[in-house]
Parts: C-alpha cells; sequence; structure tokens
C-alpha cells in the first residue's frame, strides 16, 4: 500500500468533512509524563479526579487502543459570527458565555465526522483498527495536535496556528496504520505574555502551565461545590468558562469564523440580560440548553454562577428582587446568592459591615429560615 497516496487522501476527505486541518504523528509522548506528573502532584487539576484516574495513559495512546500505531489530530474552527465579545464582556448585566458553547455541543459532531473519516479509510484498506476521540478518553491532545502539525502550545497551555490563532476544537482518530508523520510545530509565543498578564484570577502561573482551580473555566463549569470567594469579582459577569487569554492574543488577529452553523449563538443566547437568564426554571434551562454543553452543569450550577454575576453588576432592584427569589433552594445556591446581595447592597451607600449582615438577617427570618441557611 502507498501510505503516503493514503495520508494524502485522508487530508482531501477530513476538508470534506468540515475539518479545517489534520495532521498525522507517532503515539511517542513520552517526553511529556514528567511533566504531566509535576503538574497532577502539584494539585493543579483540583476536583477533576478523573486526570489522575488513569496514570500515565494520557500521554500512551497505544494503552488506550492497543495496536495503535499513528494518531490523526483534527481541527475544526467555532468562533461563531457576531461573537460579540467586548458588547459582553462590557455590559455587567449580560452574562459572557464562552464562545465554544454558544452554538451546539461538538463532542458529537466532531466524532460522528471522525467516525465518517475511519469509514472511509476503511474502505481503502484491507482491514483497520480506529477509534475517535473528543475530550472523551484520558489522551494528551494538545500535545499530539503540535507533533502532528496543527500548531504549537501557547503560554495558556492552548494551541495556537499562526493562521488562525486558537478558536478551534480538536479531535483525534487513533489508528494501525503506519502512515507518514507530519512535522511538528515550532513555538512561536516570543516574549509575549498577554495571557498569562491578562487572566483575571491568576491562573497560568507559568509558561504553558495552568493551575485548573484558579481558572474562571474551570470554576465556573468542572467545579460543582462552593466558589471561593477570593475569585468572585475577578469572575465579573463570565457565567460559563473565560476567553480573556485568547482574547488577548495577538495570533487570533488572524481567526476566521466558523462557517459550521451548528456552532453559531443559539437564540436562547441572543440576549443574554442577566435577570431573564436567572428567572429560568429548570424546565426552561433544559429546553432552551437542549444540545448545548451548557446542559451538562445544570440548573442549580447555572444559578450559582448567574448570583455571582448578578452580584458583580451595578445595582438594581431588579437583580434584588430576583435573586431573593431564589432563596432556599438549596444551602449551596443560598451561600452564593446572599454574597450577592451583600454586594449589591453594598453598592447603595456606606454600609457597615454590621448593617449588611442585619439586613440579611432580616431577610432569612422573612423567609422562614434557619440562621444558618
Amino acid at each position: 500500500m502507498n501510505y503516503q497516496e493514503l495520508a494524502d487522501k485522508i487530508k482531501i476527505w477530513a476538508k470534506e468533512l468540515g475539518f479545517q486541518k489534520v495532521g498525522i504523528c507517532d503515539v511517542n509522548l513520552q517526553e511529556h509524563e514528567a511533566e504531566l506528573q509535576k503538574w497532577l502532584d502539584a494539585g493543579y487539576h483540583g476536583t477533576m479526579d478523573w486526570m489522575a484516574r488513569h496514570g500515565m495513559m494520557r500521554a500512551r495512546p497505544d494503552e488506550l487502543l492497543p495496536g495503535t500505531v499513528r494518531v490523526i489530530s483534527a481541527r475544526m474552527d467555532y468562533l461563531p459570527p457576531q461573537a460579540q465579545f467586548a458588547a459582553n464582556l462590557n455590559n455587567p448585566n449580560h452574562a459572557y458565555i464562552s464562545r465554544y458553547a454558544l452554538g451546539r455541543d461538538y463532542h458529537k459532531l466532531i466524532r460522528n465526522q471522525l467516525k465518517k473519516l475511519g469509514q472511509l479509510i476503511e474502505q481503502e484498506v484491507e482491514a483497520l483498527n480506529c477509534r475517535p476521540f473528543v475530550d472523551s478518553a484520558p489522551i494528551l491532545e494538545r500535545p499530539l495536535a503540535q507533533k502532528a502539525g496543527l500548531g504549537w502550545s501557547g503560554k495558556h497551555s492552548l494551541i495556537l496556528d499562526k493562521e488562525c490563532g486558537s478558536w478551534f476544537f480538536l479531535g483525534e482518530l487513533l489508528i494501525d496504520l503506519p502512515l507518514p508523520v507530519d512535522t511538528p510545530t515550532d513555538d512561536q509565543c516570543g516574549n509575549c505574555k498577554a495571557c498569562i498578564t491578562s487572566c483575571p484570577t491568576g491562573a497560568i502561573v507559568a509558561d504553558g502551565v495552568v493551575d485548573a482551580r484558579r481558572c474562571i473555566s474551570y470554576l465556573t463549569i468542572e467545579n460543582s461545590e462552593s466558589i471561593p470567594v477570593e475569585f468572585r469579582k475577578a469572575m465579573g459577569n463570565r457565567i460559563y468558562g473565560c476567553d480573556d487569554c485568547q482574547l488577548v492574543c495577538p495570533w487570533n488577529r488572524f481567526a476566521s469564523v466558523t462557517e459550521e452553523q451548528d456552532f453559531h449563538r443559539r437564540k436562547a443566547l441572543q440576549s443574554p440580560d442577566l435577570v431573564e437568564l436567572f428567572n429560568w426554571d429548570e424546565a426552561t434551562f433544559l429546553k432552551n440548553m437542549e444540545g448545548s454543553a451548557i446542559r451538562r452543569i445544570g440548573h442549580q450550577q447555572w444559578l450559582r454562577n448567574l448570583s455571582i454575576a448578578m452580584g458583580n453588576a451595578p445595582y438594581s432592584q431588579r437583580i434584588l428582587q430576583a435573586l431573593e427569589a431564589r432563596i432556599g433552594i438549596s444551602a449551596l445556591l443560598d451561600e452564593h446568592i446572599n454574597w450577592a446581595m451583600d454586594e449589591q447592597l453594598a453598592q447603595i451607600g456606606e454600609r457597615s459591615s454590621i448593617q449588611i449582615k442585619h439586613e440579611r438577617l432580616i431577610r432569612i427570618v422573612e423567609k422562614g429560615l434557619p440562621r444558618d441557611a
């Protein structure tokens, strides 16, 4: 078999399936094992226990699918038209949602396209063992993407391509064919540290090293517990994810808008007014977020994140009333609502901490809740 010819066909098929770029690499990630273990030992993965559960399998694709000798790494752009970055971030009464999550959940879409790519390859060979992955298994997708020539790992740890920046998803097709490999991409960040200095919570603790416990994306999505008070003000109006490190990256000036309709902003998020989103009951949340990555955090976590944004918004009686109406759902939510109400009330004038605590006690008593609610 002419493997070079097959590799060329794979790249053509991939573009026909909606991928913007595809590269091929071997499975040797041994050089990344020590840094992965160091990151885990530092506890930077937070409550994401699954990241440590599989040990070094993340750096060994051939253990994930025995017989694997190559990884086909694929990129699909997601930047939606009319992204309205500044419009949302600069309006404290609007919710900011990471641009990757404005449309349809990418996992199923990309996996289906990778599966189709595998089927096309299967028609060309006598026997094939392959398997697609999209954030669905312990695999170091970014080092693989860099090795396959899709870009380099920026100081924010995301993959950057000089032609399109970082607004894209990654997916992998593990395969047992000895296809020719592509040339890895060299680091082109230079001395730029814009992503590091712009992170609202200081989550980028070293070049390419992110402490997830400080990252707003982790805090609003992966973390289902209480959000530490020290990060709440810095979150601003970011209710699901954060794009700040990408927004300031010079390479993202070259990003293209996605052609994939499923990644365009969904109708329910066209006007992301904080109070309107907070007033959704669970049924409305589930209906409006059907097919969205946001749906998986659940209604309570959605309300938790929104309450922080409402606390950070300018004082409004409308916000206070909406917050008060949600007291009593759970102790976790009450904690964040009470914080938000205190932040709102503190904006009215000079108030002592005793006055604020007294007002909160009155609200709790009026609701007929126990004092420690």
